[in-house]
């Protein structure tokens, strides 16, 4: 296996973008990566992109090759890929830009990630999401995402003690990150009662707890690391990479207040790296929910199972502190692009590890992970 590096990431403000089309958001976080790349497109030898459900939301699939085309791509018949894994769309089709050039299949990989949610209404939004649960056992009796993530953290509370004052604390902490990110979809800070006594969602879930529906797209560049100082004076290798799946009904899994996967693949990708958990300075989780920062920080072995509330808390997920968590903003406040999500991800850990994220940099980081679930 060769080592592999990312050499150019871009991405577009993430929001209610009604002046721009799915195409142009995919074109234009990509375009970006090249350019930071200093590619010509020439070079480039295929193409993925983390994607998870186009086909509801504007009507139109064969995502790859729509990509491909509009980019110029496609007058060079490179292989474009569409990657689908729900929310783990984009982290999963990095994955598989990974292997291709891990494995010495390709030499020059973009890999991009986007969605365009907010064209239907906030109803249909919701449905469109649930066909990531399982329809048989969960959607077809009304168990929405925020009523499947509100028993996670009905259970997390009854077994650990974690309060509703911990679960704000990560959409208060998130908010203030992103209120420094000048493309994230909500840049200004909440206070604790406020998320607090926001409009219930589903029981202990308000407003506050959830990510919104977002519109955005985001693309990195790899290459071998050999490679990479040809193109770029900062490259950023990838040390580890893992991946694991369960089971998707809630009601089949051992415990719903631990995400196996996540811990599966951690082990995985702190083993290939050869560095442990306590070794990350920055990471991105997955927080679509409050409650799913609460659980990711503990599968991920940065905090004791049962622990993640009170160290959000405590402040010992903030700027500032010896791990930072979702310094973008995260899901709550970046905004939550389902198929660009895991792009987005690293792109801002990029960001950060370049010394370049301006007034939300974490100082001296060296090491940062995602998780895209």
């Amino acid at each position: 296996m060769r080592e592999v590096a990312i050499i150019g990431i871009g991405d577009t403000k993430f929001g209610e973008l009604w002046d721009m089309s799915f195409r142009q958001l995919g074109i234009q976080a990509g375009l970006a990566a090249v350019a930071d790349a200093n590619l010509t497109s020439e070079e480039i030898d295929a193409l993925y992109v983390g994607n998870m459900s186009a086909g509801k939301y504007i009507e139109q699939e064969h995502i790859g090759a729509l990509i491909a085309d509009y980019s110029g791509m496609a007058r060079d018949h490179i292989p474009a890929t569409r990657v689908e894994a729900a929310g783990a769309s984009g982290g999963l089709a990095f994955r598989q830009g990974y292997i291709a050039v891990a494995s010495g299949m390709h030499d020059i990989v973009v890999v991009g990630g986007a969605e365009k949610m907010t064209d239907v209404g906030d109803v249909l939004s919701g449905e469109i999401q649930a066909t990531a649960a399982d329809q048989q056992w969960e959607t077809t009796f009304g168990a929405t995402f925020p009523a499947l993530h509100a028993m996670i953290a009905r259970r997390h509370m009854f077994k650990y003690g974690t309060t509703r004052e911990q679960l704000a604390s990560v959409a208060v902490k998130n908010h203030k990150h992103g209120s420094l990110n000048p493309k994230a979809q909500f840049q200004k800070e909440i206070k604790l009662d406020a998320v607090i006594k926001a409009a219930p969602v589903a029981e202990p879930l308000g407003m506050f707890d959830c990510a919104p529906v977002s519109d955005g797209a985001a693309a990195v560049v790899l290459c071998p690391l050999e490679r990479a100082r040809k193109y770029t004076d900062t490259p950023v290798k990838v040390l580890g990479s893992g991946q694991a799946s369960d089971t998707l009904a809630l009601a089949h899994r051992k415990s719903i207040t631990q995400f196996d996967a996540t811990s599966i693949a951690a082990r995985q990708a702190f083993k290939q790296a050869g560095i442990a958990a306590s070794d990350v300075q920055i990471a991105e989780v997955h927080d679509n929910f409050t409650i799913s920062e609460i659980l990711a920080i503990e599968d991920l072995g940065f905090f004791p199972k049962g622990t993640g509330g009170k160290a959000t808390q405590d402040g010992l997920t903030s700027l500032g502190a010896k791990l930072a968590v979702n310094t973008s903003g995260g899901l709550k406040a970046r905004g939550d692009t389902m198929g660009a999500t895991g792009i987005a991800q690293v792109v801002e850990l990029v960001t950060q590890l370049r010394g370049e994220a301006g007034k939300r940099q974490v100082s001296g980081a060296e090491r940062a992970l995602a998780q895209n679930v």
